[in-house]
């Protein structure tokens, strides 16, 4: 397993590999995350009918299925895992070779602006770096304004695409950020 020291902005933050007994906290950050981050973008009793113990079991089998999806936790000083991300290949039809997707990123939303998405988000620019990815991919809820900016200043820029998902009835419209990699990026 592989753990990160802690980057200079995010004191006390550790990155490592996800494993199946970090599901259950996967699941409540990601459950917790959305609930916070996306109400008044999604609807209400969509983001109400979401259950922590449902999603846990989706994340075990997503980390069991394995493949090539990179799946990484950040841990507190106390090693609660307080936030989650993955990436791998890029899923949008047509993409060019080289491009990666960030799936994922979820930091606890009690942990919003402490570093730890930045420091999630810097493990897997540098991982996919490394694994040759020539750029990286990610979609954003359109009026998902804070997590456009979080990801506007760590070099993503908006490249025009939009699409829109089902959620509870109402069509939730994204769009698509891209940045170019190179070596061993940095967040």
């Amino acid at each position: 397993m592989t753990t990160r020291p802690t980057p200079a902005y995010a004191p006390g933050v550790r990155v490592r590999d996800m494993v199946l007994g970090d599901c259950a906290a996967v699941a409540e950050i990601r459950v917790r995350g959305w609930q916070r981050a996306y109400a008044g973008m999604v609807p209400q009793a969509y983001l109400d009918a979401m259950d922590v113990a449902r999603d846990a079991v989706l994340r075990r089998h997503h980390l069991a299925a394995g493949g090539a999806q990179v799946h990484v936790v950040a841990l507190a000083p106390d090693s609660a895992v307080t936030g989650w991300a993955c990436y791998g290949p890029c899923r949008d039809a047509g993409a060019p070779p080289g491009r990666g997707e960030l799936y994922a990123l979820y930091a606890h939303p009690d942990r919003i602006g402490t570093g730890t998405g930045r420091a999630l988000l810097t493990e897997l620019t540098s991982r996919a770096a490394a694994a040759g990815f020539r750029e990286t991919a990610l979609w954003v809820l359109r009026d998902n304004a804070r997590a456009r900016r979080f990801y506007e200043r760590a070099g993503f820029l908006p490249d025009g695409a939009e699409e829109s998902f089902e959620a509870g009835g109402a069509m939730v419209p994204e769009v698509r950020y891209v940045r170019t990699l190179s070596g061993r990026a940095a967040g």
